[in-house]
């Protein structure tokens, strides 16, 4: 009974307690659903599915080059680095709520005189070195700490995934804009150099005055700098591109031209509750920094408490290495102390303090983060409710400046206008069809936004340490 008594109540010193407080989170301080009105098109209200970036990207091009950055790409292996450390720390903190074991031996000769007749020693001993009783749960919160740290740790690297996702889509859409505003550009030069020629000959036939042909140079001056900036950006998206992957890439993966990439970039849909932003990765990371600021503040409290540490020996000394096993040369040894701060002018009670202050703000980032995410996707929602709108009324401001210059020039020609009023009208063509390109590039943009705020990629996960 006494033996029952005496192993209940170690197991209950072993156990010891927590003096964390109970982490509860708040209600998400967002609305339940996304605003609606004519911006936001209301869909219908049903859950979104787990996404992955190959349900959303779904042109085979772009899917292999991010499947090769997610494999090459130097940001992502430091967090992936960083991942690791914060999963070994954590498995440094939970070790040290268990005993250390070591093991030593030794042996020594001493002959005083000199004649072969001295004496040998040895001995063999093992047990726990070091073990500190848990009784107000210091260590426990530590483990608790470095754990929840190293899941926040782990979140972090899924937002470095998922923002390296998103970049290379839209370098990628990039990359397909730029084609067509080189493509626009040299349209335009093609256009002017052939102006330059009739207005020379008009020049040269006493029809036209120089100025005419000095502001159709400078039109296709114009035009001429816009092609070598366009091939500069061309360039510069080629390089983005292949540093995001990480490594050199197949140019038969580039997109042609925006047509190429927006059939690629599955839209959203817009019917989706709010509760999903607790998904998102820097939200769950924000979760995780709060719950490791409530395991700190357990630490902070039970340094107000004595520290009480084992120790424990049992091993085999002889004179001799024969007879080191025999059963008189057996013994044993424990021992324990406690340690406690009588007076330290308060530095453990603002060590509490701090730590809830810390625990305030790690709440507060919390809260912030989701409010941060509910207007991310918010305004990712209002630009998708109205940006078929705006590529409908671009293509037809494009169409219609087209049919512009077309009759003006031939009214030109025709002596009824002037060469400014078609040099106006080519202008106008050459921003509208610029402008056309910058909305459709907004309108896949928006779907890679989307996707982004709402965190949902179903790949990137991982187990916890």
């Amino acid at each position: 009974m006494k033996r029952a008594t005496l192993l209940t109540l170690a197991s209950l010193l072993l156990a010891g307690c927590s003096l964390a407080p109970r982490t509860t989170l708040p209600a998400p301080p967002v609305p339940q659903s996304w605003p609606v009105g004519d911006a936001y098109l209301l869909q219908s209200e049903e859950a979104l599915p787990v996404l992955s970036y190959k349900s959303v990207f779904t042109d085979a091009r772009l899917q292999n080059l991010v499947d090769q950055a997610l494999a090459n790409n130097r940001d992502l292996r430091v967090a992936y680095a960083n991942v690791a450390a914060a999963r070994a720390q954590a498995r440094v903190s939970r070790a040290g709520q268990f005993p250390a074991i070591g093991v030593s031996g030794g042996a020594s000769y001493s002959d005083s005189g000199g004649g072969g007749n001295g004496a040998g020693d040895f001995s063999l001993r093992g047990g726990v070195t070091a073990f500190e009783l848990d009784l107000f749960g210091r260590l426990a919160n530590a483990a608790e700490s470095d754990r929840n740290s190293a899941l926040a740790t782990e979140a972090a690297s899924r937002t470095v995934r998922l923002a390296l996702v998103a970049d290379l889509a839209n370098a990628w859409a990039a990359y397909g804009a730029d084609g067509d505003l080189l493509k626009i550009a040299e349209d335009t030069a093609a256009n002017a150099r052939e102006n330059v020629r009739l207005t020379r000959a008009r020049l040269d036939g006493g029809v036209a005055p120089r100025t005419d042909l000095r502001q159709a140079e400078q039109i296709l001056a114009t035009a001429e700098d816009s092609i070598a900036q366009q091939k500069t950006a061309l360039a510069q998206d080629e390089n983005l591109i292949r540093l995001l992957v990480g490594a050199d890439i197949d140019r038969t993966l580039l997109p042609a031209s925006l047509a190429d990439v927006t059939p690629g970039i599955a839209s959203l849909p817009a019917g989706v509750n709010s509760q999903i932003l607790l998904r998102r990765p820097d939200v769950v990371e924000a979760e995780y920094r709060l719950r490791a600021a409530n395991a700190d503040i357990g630490i902070a409290r039970a340094r107000l408490f004595p520290t009480i540490s084992l120790t424990g020996l049992l091993g085999f000394a002889s004179d001799a290495l024969s007879s080191l096993f025999d059963n008189g040369s057996f013994n044993w040894s424990a021992g324990g102390d406690a340690s406690a701060t009588i007076f330290d002018f308060g530095a453990r009670r603002a060590g509490v303090d701090a730590t809830k202050a810390q625990r305030d703000a790690a709440l507060a980032s919390y809260e912030g983060a989701i409010q941060t995410a509910f207007r991310e996707v918010a305004d990712a929602l209002a630009v998708q409710g109205t940006i078929s709108e705006r590529v409908r009324a671009a293509a037809a401001n494009s169409e219609a400046a087209a049919d512009t210059a077309m009759l003006t020039d031939a009214r030109y020609k025709g002596g009824v206008d002037s060469f400014l009023a078609s040099l106006d009208a080519q202008r106008s063509l050459y921003t509208a069809r610029r402008g056309e390109i910058g909305t459709q590039l907004l309108l896949v943009q928006t779907r890679i936004a989307l996707f982004r705020a709402l965190g949902g990629d179903s790949g990137a996960g991982s187990t916890a340490p």
